[in-house]
């Protein structure tokens, strides 16, 4: 290691629990999606703008979402550039500010919007998912700023809007609208996902399919089955033959866990309000995650296929209804920025990293799908959406230092 790393890495470890302070005042803007009874992001867009500009990061750029639900009548989408010396690639490090609500406020043993230390953990929500992965991007950029160093190649700050929904007022609306910001030999990394070593980087995701169906037949009297067609018993007879597509979409990939693709009926909505009902209506919805090797149209095919034979088994009429498709390309172990980030955890952590894939979605996927490689990576006890959610303070700078060694030493 160069002795201007050492001299990153040593700021780091003295400023780390800088964090807290930061963490601290994150936690108490309630980020929450309109979908989940918030008002977007704005108010800790604004304390996080205020926070770089005090720190001596003033290249910061908006690139807002429209969105009529909010307040502000946007959603924010905020960049904070660090000049490198080298605009050949920039490094990016992107993090959400949308968190998820607290959900059952008795399982918590602090208040959720209040930050609490306590033996090396801060717990509060939002503090891993994803203020964690934020607060280390924060801190290995000022790393550079607060010593007068000029980072090899440029770093750039992404604080994202509306991961924790879908995205469509965050990466998904700059994939779109702003596509340009990306260069194609960005390299591109999204703290949002890990394990408690940080060992593994995660390449590639499955593809998301969740699917609605809807099955409409007759109601009648229960005990006259003969005079209806039960919309139940065909939604029922649906649910398992889309249950049983994992054994026609069998292949099997290793990078994943399970490696085989998953059809598993979830959500089912209430029918008739009554025993004494044969259901003239059914509703259930399926989450797919597909291994990459398949594409959602080989699966619209084959769903479609079983929706017509329960249809001409029990003469009702089925609707399928897409609720989201994602389908993405995984990132080459090849990649420079997959290399790169290795070489970085060998050096940084001491450990040997290790390649994944995931079922869940990230904001990874919209970007793969346009042809720019991107990797998730952080060093977390995985507590996303959890009561109690808690973030390693050290975590936050060993992460830096990551970041840093990419930044510096490449």
């Amino acid at each position: 290691m160069s002795l201007e790393f050492d001299q990153l890495k040593n700021w780091i470890s003295e400023h780390t629990r800088d964090m807290v302070e930061l963490e601290t005042m994150l936690t108490k803007c309630k980020a929450l999606a309109p979908e989940n009874g918030g008002d977007g992001e704005w108010e800790k867009c604004r304390a996080i703008e205020e926070y770089l500009k005090s720190a001596g990061i003033k290249n910061l750029e908006h690139y807002d979402a429209p969105d009529s639900r909010v307040k502000e009548g946007s959603r924010p989408n905020l960049i904070a550039t660090i000049p490198g010396n080298k605009d050949d690639y920039a490094i990016w490090v992107c993090a959400h500010m949308d968190v998820v609500p607290v959900g059952e406020l008795s399982a918590w043993n602090t208040d959720p919007w209040t930050v609490t230390e306590k033996d090396g953990k801060i717990y509060g929500r939002g503090v891993e998912d994803n203020q964690q992965g934020l607060c280390s991007g924060v801190l290995a950029a000022l790393s550079f700023v607060k010593q007068h160093i000029i980072p090899e190649h440029t770093i750039k700050l992404l604080f994202m809007a509306d991961e924790e929904v879908g995205s469509a007022y965050g990466m998904n609306y700059l994939i779109k609208e702003h596509f340009d910001i990306f260069g194609k030999n960005d390299r591109i990394l999204i703290p949002d996902g890990g394990d408690a070593k940080g060992e593994t980087i995660e390449i590639a995701e499955k593809n998301i399919f969740w699917v609605e169906f809807h099955t409409i037949g007759k109601q009648c009297h229960g005990s006259r089955p003969d005079l209806g067609k039960n919309a139940m018993i065909a939604g029922c007879d649906l649910a398992l033959r889309i249950n049983s597509l994992e054994n026609t979409f069998n292949k099997q990939d290793p990078l994943f866990d399970p490696p085989y693709s998953t059809f598993q009926p979830t959500k089912k909505l209430s029918n008739v309000d009554g025993v004494n009902f044969i259901p003239g209506d059914d509703v259930f919805c399926c989450d797919c995650r597909i291994n990459p090797c398949y594409t959602l149209d080989e699966v619209r095919t084959e769903m479609k296929k079983q929706v017509k034979a329960v249809e001409e088994k029990y003469g009702v009429k089925i609707e399928m209804k897409e609720l989201q498709a994602e389908e993405s390309p995984a990132t080459s172990k090849d990649a420079a920025v997959a290399k790169e980030l290795a070489q970085a955890i060998k050096t940084v952590h001491g450990i040997e990293p290790k390649f994944i894939g995931i079922g869940g979605g990230t904001v990874a996927a919209g970007l793969r799908s346009r042809g720019i490689d991107a990797v998730v990576w952080s060093t977390m006890d995985e507590l996303a959406h959890q009561p109690n959610e808690y973030c390693i303070i050290k975590n936050i700078g060993i992460d830096a230092m990551t970041i840093a060694w990419m930044a510096s030493e490449i």
